[in-house]
């Protein structure tokens, strides 16, 4: 094989490494979802249930995670039309969000981090987690996306025959407790205003987690001030953007 070929192929790999994430984000949970779902729970001991709903929470997460980049162009670049449907599909297969509609509110979040109008942000009231993330999920209800999902459930319980338990375990739980991280790790942490109030215009800090730790709480989105400062590069190009930001520092 010629060194041309061997640089056409990495040229081709690179330009589409977005993309191949995102498959690999959606292919892998839509796999892992699927036996779980088959499996019969009931010879599956309490720590394998409780770790198998923790992967699954982080795949969603990933889910999530693919759509947020592809809000920022950043899962295909060069072609808008893949870039938005695969960012619409995450977001429709992680809880019938509206990619249009999503992408509206968290432009609203870029433009103004932290503020009354943030629609991300608390009330001024309430600043706790638990305040806070009430609030946060009231702003993102929607009665017709609930009835959705319980149709949904109901159709694969009753016509797919598959168990509630291991629809509660494996679908209900790691729904809720991926809302849950994504708030904490994405959210909270980053925009929380620190003891002598926030130094920087977009009013958002970062972790100074390992890359390890940093790709397992959040995909790498505890580097928030990065992100804000470059939304258009991708999550596992974050660690590169920290890194570069402590070394000049």
């Amino acid at each position: 094989m010629s060194n041309t070929t061997v640089k056409r192929g990495e040229g081709i790999l690179s330009r589409n490494r977005g993309v191949l994430v995102a498959f690999g984000i959606i292919g892998t949970w839509a796999i892992s979802l699927i036996v779980l779902l088959l499996i019969d729970i009931s010879q599956l001991a309490i720590g394998w249930r409780i770790a198998a709903t923790i992967w699954q929470t982080f795949l969603y997460t990933g889910l999530f995670i693919t759509a947020h980049d592809a809000m920022h162009g950043a899962i295909a670049p060069s072609n808008p039309k893949l870039n938005q449907r695969i960012g619409s599909f995450a977001l429709l297969v992680y809880a019938l969000f509206d990619y249009k509609k999503m992408m509206r509110t968290h432009w609203l979040h870029h433009q103004q981090p932290a503020s009354e109008v943030d629609p991300d942000f608390h009330n001024g009231k309430f600043k706790n987690f638990f305040a806070w993330y009430g609030y946060f999920m009231f702003r993102y209800w929607s009665w017709v996306r609930l009835f959705g999902l319980m149709a949904i459930y109901n159709i694969i319980s009753l016509v797919l025959k598959v168990p509630e338990v291991n629809l509660n375990w494996f679908w209900v739980a790691p729904a809720i407790a991926s809302s849950l991280q994504l708030f904490f790790f994405g959210t909270y942490l980053p925009h929380r205003e620190p003891e002598g109030g926030y130094v920087n215009e977009n009013r958002a800090q970062s972790s100074n987690w390992s890359v390890f730790w940093s790709f397992v709480t959040c995909y790498h989105f505890g580097y928030h001030e990065e992100h804000h400062e470059q939304p258009n590069v991708p999550w596992w190009r974050l660690p590169e953007l920290h890194q570069r930001k402590l070394n000049a520092d």
